[in-house]
């Protein structure tokens, strides 16, 4: 759950501000829990199914055609989304390690610190399944807990800066208001783990008597105590520390104790590896079962190791061409996560159990689709806005 868009809540705080801020974290924190029970539910709603994929429990609410189409796109656009992102961190992360460690060197262009991020990638995107990446995911579990408590110590360590200000930075109202569209979709980015919650929720064993929602809503609270652990002290104490002129990554501000950036910087890279694989594995099993049952390729060893390596070809050249960390997170957050992760399991809850009009259900239903629209119209034009201003003065490839 505690993803790398943890890193850019300072920043998106000192495009909000304290009131709007903390109002928007509890409120998106409180709405995506909602959401998570509501998807663990209808894991198993039918006697004798389960909905192992978002598009199949979005195919029992909407029908087989329109279910998919309505899915499938978001889901797509999310996990794609999610694993450009990731190497743009993990590219960026490395390099903060070797800007720290090696003085002297010459400096090296981002863009090679994220081929050899990425050259990961190309080895751990032909293991089989989620269970042969769940060693790899408990690392990244890890590592996110530890680098978020870094991230927020070392705020503390370094102190309020001398010159701190909290107002909003851009020099014009118009400025201020696309910074605080971008800032949402930062917010919505860090709140993204419901395309897999139904995959991973299909590999925990169930029966009548002990249905799979129960141990697996165990996790979700667990899940949830550790992102309010993780993403409130980031979020509040690298704003408090550093105000308006925090970076998109907070660990970028921090340069001091050297080692503990450097090991935080590198706890990053083993999280994203693993959360890169975690959102690449549903997009894998889409491709290969579109290839395979429409298209009538073999399923042999051979069309995985192309698919999966034009993948990884693909989100790297892309993570090349736009490594704008803030930019990136805001736009697809907005685009992509704020449906799926805000307001399309309150639809499919409304499609399915029709709870009665006007009633507690109803309500909160309704309060968190017109949140989530909100947010998923928004937030793109924010994160459009930022990607078109980096461009203006990035030399591509250069």
């Amino acid at each position: 759950m505690v993803g790398a868009g943890v890193l850019s809540l300072p920043s998106a705080m000192s495009s909000l501000g304290w009131g709007p801020g903390v109002v928007i974290l509890v409120l998106s924190w409180i709405i995506t829990l909602y959401t998570l029970w509501q998807m663990v539910e209808m894991h198993e709603m039918v006697e004798g199914k389960r909905f192992d994929r978002y598009h199949e429990l979005g195919q029992h609410a909407f029908g087989e055609k329109l279910g998919l189409w309505i899915v499938v796109p978001q889901q797509l656009i999310c996990e794609v989304g999610v694993d450009i992102v990731y190497m743009v961190t993990g590219g960026k992360s490395l390099q903060k390690v070797h800007n720290l460690l090696c003085h002297n060197c010459k400096p090296m262009k981002t863009s090679y610190f994220i081929i050899i991020f990425a050259s990961v990638h190309f080895v751990l995107a032909h293991l089989p399944n989620f269970n042969s990446i769940s060693g790899i995911s408990l690392a990244a579990a890890v590592m996110s807990l530890s680098y978020s408590t870094i991230a927020w110590a070392a705020s503390i360590h370094k102190g309020v800066q001398p010159d701190v200000q909290y107002g909003y930075k851009a020099p014009d109202a118009s400025g201020t208001v696309f910074n605080f569209f971008n800032a949402l979709g930062d917010v919505a980015f860090a709140y993204a783990g419901h395309n897999v919650v139904l995959e991973i929720q299909a590999t925990i064993p169930s029966t009548p008597e002990k249905p799979s929602k129960g141990p697996m809503w165990r996790g979700v609270l667990m899940a949830y105590i550790v992102v309010a652990l993780c993403y409130f002290p980031v979020a509040l104490i690298g704003y408090w520390m550093f105000g308006n002129q925090v970076a998109d990554n907070i660990l970028i501000s921090l340069e001091k104790p050297t080692w503990l950036i450097v090991a935080a910087n590198l706890f990053v890279v083993v999280h994203v590896i693993g959360s890169y694989q975690l959102y690449a594995m549903p997009v894998f099993d889409m491709i290969e079962t579109v290839m395979v049952k429409r298209w009538h390729f073999k399923p042999t060893r051979m069309l995985r190791f192309v698919v999966r390596s034009l993948y990884v070809a693909f989100t790297m050249f892309v993570g090349i061409t736009f490594p704008f960390f803030g930019a990136l997170l805001g736009f697809f957050g907005g685009f992509a996560f704020a449906p799926t992760t805000y307001f399309l399991p309150c639809i499919m809850w409304l499609a399915i159990y029709k709870p009665r009009k006007f009633s507690l259900s109803w309500f909160a239903n309704w309060i968190c689709i017109i949140f989530g629209m909100l947010l998923m119209v928004l937030s793109p034009i924010g994160g459009l806005k930022l990607i078109i201003d980096n461009a203006k003065t990035y030399g591509f490839y250069s």
